[in-house]
């Protein structure tokens, strides 16, 4: 199976996105639930300091790509995250 960068249910999105969101996938490997919030705080800052914002449409895009791709403890990795985004919404 090919790379989730190269679906094209993604193609419609800028690749300076998609590159951010892998350098991101790359730097959360590993991490704890305690250190998830940081860390996503600290990725907001570096991507409002990059000029990258994503819609939500292309969130949900990119979010249901990355599940055709994960596996079942990456999927998990992703509710938790989405869950975390969610929460600080409200």
């Amino acid at each position: 199976m090919g790379s989730w960068l190269d679906d094209p249910d993604v193609a419609h999105i800028e690749k300076s996105k998609l590159d951010f969101l892998q350098m991101l996938v790359f730097e959360s490997n590993g991490l704890s639930k305690e250190q998830m919030l940081p860390f996503l705080m600290a990725v907001a800052k570096r991507g409002k300091d990059k000029n990258i914002s994503f819609t939500e449409e292309e969130m949900n895009t990119i979010i249901q790509t990355l599940r055709k791709y994960a596996s079942p403890e990456e999927i998990d990795k992703m509710n938790k995250m989405t869950a975390i985004f969610h929460n600080r919404k409200k």
